[in-house]
């Protein structure tokens, strides 16, 4: 099937361009989203006569997508979700997520701006695509962890294997230091008894002086 694009599509075209594709495709996609028109001469003949209005509009909106672009990329932002000790959700983190973050954070995104090949289903740092217009397009990060103490140390460098390698061993180390309180304390009763036990034998001594 042909249709002209009315903005650029990736892989596809420039705006203005008639290309073949998929009718599923221009039909799912492509046609309700007003990304392109069937191809007839008419719908040609239509986009020439507006072109340039088109074109001014595509130029405004991609100015402003790269206003924003240059304040949302790079940005992190926290997710906190359940997980295993091993790091696995119990549920994953969506592009609906990822855009409610950003917005509650001051930058308005639309969960269908969000790429994500797959939903995210471990706690760590994650690379988002986000395409703000057809030819804008940046990264965000989203730091997902169990609480805002995690992604502090999440966002420092350390992994969660690394967090549950330490805890593990402060755990250890504890312990440790409480088998040695109770080696101690017991050492200091046997020394009390030893004393107790050498006044008694003493005061037996006397007596029978």
């Amino acid at each position: 099937m042909q249709v002209i694009l009315l903005e650029r599509v990736a892989k596809l075209g420039q705006m203005g361009d008639v290309v073949d594709v998929k009718p599923g495709f221009a039909r799912n996609f492509l046609l309700p989203q007003g990304k392109a028109l069937s191809a007839s001469d008419a719908n040609i003949a239509s986009f020439e006569a507006q072109k340039a209005q088109l074109e001014a509009r595509n130029l405004e909106t991609k100015k402003e997508a790269e206003a924003l672009a240059e304040k949302l990329n790079g940005q992190q932002f926290v997710v906190i979700r359940s997980a295993s000790d091993a790091g696995a959700l119990y549920g994953s983190v969506t592009p609906r997520d990822a855009a409610e973050v950003a917005t509650e954070a001051g930058f308005t995104i639309d969960k269908k701006q969000v790429a994500l090949k797959a939903p995210i289903k471990d706690l760590g740092l994650h690379a988002v695509h986000v395409i703000l217009h057809p030819e804008v397009d940046i990264e965000i990060e989203l730091n997902v962890a169990r609480s805002q103490e995690e992604a502090e140390l999440q966002a420092s460098g350390k992994s969660i294997q690394e967090l549950a390698a330490e805890a593990e061993a402060e755990a250890d180390f504890e312990i440790a230091e409480l088998f040695d309180d109770i080696g101690a304390a017991a050492s200091e009763d046997d020394e009390l008894a030893e004393a107790v036990e050498e006044e008694a034998t003493a005061d037996e001594a006397s007596d029978e002086d």
